[in-house]
């Protein structure tokens, strides 16, 4: 904790130092102009680079930067930028990588706002733990076993490997007096999944903490038991169009205090559009903003979310991801920073899947520096989801599937014991946490929180997670 709160700290330092290096080089100073707020009223461009460090287990150590681009222009438009861009590359030492780039712009046609996102995640160790919730095990004890020294590393039992590249442009307009738009968009990914490479997940680790060759994964039984069609495995492509309304009457859009912002979309992803396996979803989210305590001192905020599938079927590859347009892109879900907070990233995957936040935020202190409108503030969360239709996780294989019929009894052995162990419904996955945020001209947010699962079967969802990340999670 005491190293993730000096990355923070340091962070924070390199942020306010990079926005006043830009300031100091305008060729001749400005007149500094407030809002009604007191707030210093930002004009042109202004930087906000920011190191990414990071450790896993599996993963290794990462090391990357971020940057965000704000374009104010002449300051009209304060805090919201006519155009902001995104970067991010990281890198972790066991082979994995994060390429993120981001453009928002809603000035250059009119009426319409623009965004356009590439992302390439190549992830050697991705989390994958299943589907419906509780009723997929998650072996808690042999994880604190590993990590404890008494047994190898178990973790890799719960990963897969994941090339992913996505590439999506997203455009919205005024429908009623730009509080009610609609929404457009194209989604192109492309994937290559399949098991984990043992010898890169080992790298690294003593020969008593090395995942066993002989030890197959979940993932690989989920192929097994046929659950998984091999068919999926490896390279596909998804290829969606996405429509849909958006209600947004917030008063700014990167620290909101008071307003309603409400999604409703649909994810079209036809077999002609080019997919691999066709699917279609569809996606509600409905966000409030309350003011307990006027001029942003105290806001009371709660997010309500829905995924879910028309038919019965998707391909598997696609479930973890919740759907979303405009400046945010796609993310696993439900259970990590994105989602539910403290919970195993992907821990809550179905066909149908619920999800609630609940937040009040506090900013303690609000001041200048450096000509930069500087606030702090700490806040209280509660997270939780749940899968509320479920994927199918038969055993999909005849004796013909195999070689001989002891091959195919050991597979089903193998498969009757793992689900004895889950639990016999699916219930609310829930967490509760804590954070601080340091805040930067309204738009440039740093965050660090912990979030911790709570409940009967809260062993179940980990134990508990801290993130250092950027923006408020809704």
């Amino acid at each position: 904790m005491k190293k993730a709160t000096l990355a923070t700290m340091l962070m924070v330092c390199c942020c306010i130092s990079a926005f006043a290096s830009s300031d100091k080089k305008d060729k001749a100073p400005k007149q500094v102009q407030y809002n009604e707020k007191g707030e210093i009223i930002k004009t042109g461009l202004n930087f906000g680079p920011c190191p990414a460090v990071a450790f896993d287990a599996d993963k290794g150590f990462q090391l990357g930067a971020l940057l965000n681009i704000y374009d104010f222009g002449n300051g009209s438009t304060y805090p919201t930028p006519r155009q902001q861009w995104y970067f991010e590359a990281s890198f972790f030492t066991k082979g994995s990588q994060l390429y993120i780039f981001n453009y928002d712009n809603r000035f250059s046609i009119p009426g319409v706002k623009v965004n356009a996102a590439m992302v390439i995640s190549n992830d050697k160790a991705m989390d994958f733990y299943g589907y419906n919730g509780y009723r997929s095990f998650y072996d808690y004890e042999k994880m604190e076993a590993g990590l404890k020294g008494d047994s190898y590393l178990y973790s890799p039992y719960y990963k897969v490997d994941r090339f992913s590249a996505l590439l999506k442009c997203d455009f919205s307009g005024n429908i009623w007096n730009n509080k009610l738009f609609w929404l457009a968009g194209y989604n192109l990914r492309f994937f290559n999944q399949k098991p984990i490479n043992r010898t890169k997940i080992n790298k690294g680790k003593k020969e008593e903490e090395m995942f066993p060759d002989e030890e197959p994964t979940l993932y690989e039984q989920y192929m097994d038991w046929g659950i998984i069609h091999p068919d999926e495995v490896g390279k596909s492509v998804s290829s969606a169009i996405r429509l849909g309304f958006e209600l947004d009457t917030r008063d700014k859009e990167g620290a909101p205090t008071k307003g309603i912002w409400a999604t409703a979309l649909t994810t079209l992803a036809p077999e002609f559009l080019g997919s691999t396996f066709p699917y279609y979803k569809y996606t509600a989210t409905f966000r409030h903003y309350v003011p307990i305590v006027k001029n942003d001192i105290l806001t009371f905020a709660y997010r309500l979310h829905y995924d879910g599938t028309f038919g019965k079927q998707a391909p598997h590859y696609i479930l973890p991801f919740s759907n979303c347009m405009g400046i945010r892109y796609d993310k696993d879900g439900m259970g990590s920073y994105d989602t539910v907070r403290g919970i195993l990233r992907d821990r809550v995957v179905g066909l149908d899947m619920a999800s609630y936040n609940v937040e009040l935020r506090w900013r303690f202190v609000n001041f200048k520096l450096w000509k930069q409108n500087i606030a702090l503030g700490l806040s209280a969360f509660s997270d939780g989801a749940m899968v509320t239709r479920e994927f199918d996780t038969s055993f999909m294989k005849t004796v013909a599937d195999f070689e001989n019929e002891a091959q195919y009894l050991t597979a089903k052995n193998s498969y009757d014991c793992y689900m004895s162990k889950g639990h016999a419904k699916e219930v609310p996955h829930i967490s509760v946490g804590v954070g601080f945020r340091f805040i930067m001209n309204e738009n440039f947010i740093l965050c660090a929180e912990y979030g911790l699962p709570v409940g009967n079967l809260h062993k179940q969802d980990g134990a508990g997670a801290f993130y250092i990340n950027t923006g408020y999670l809704f």
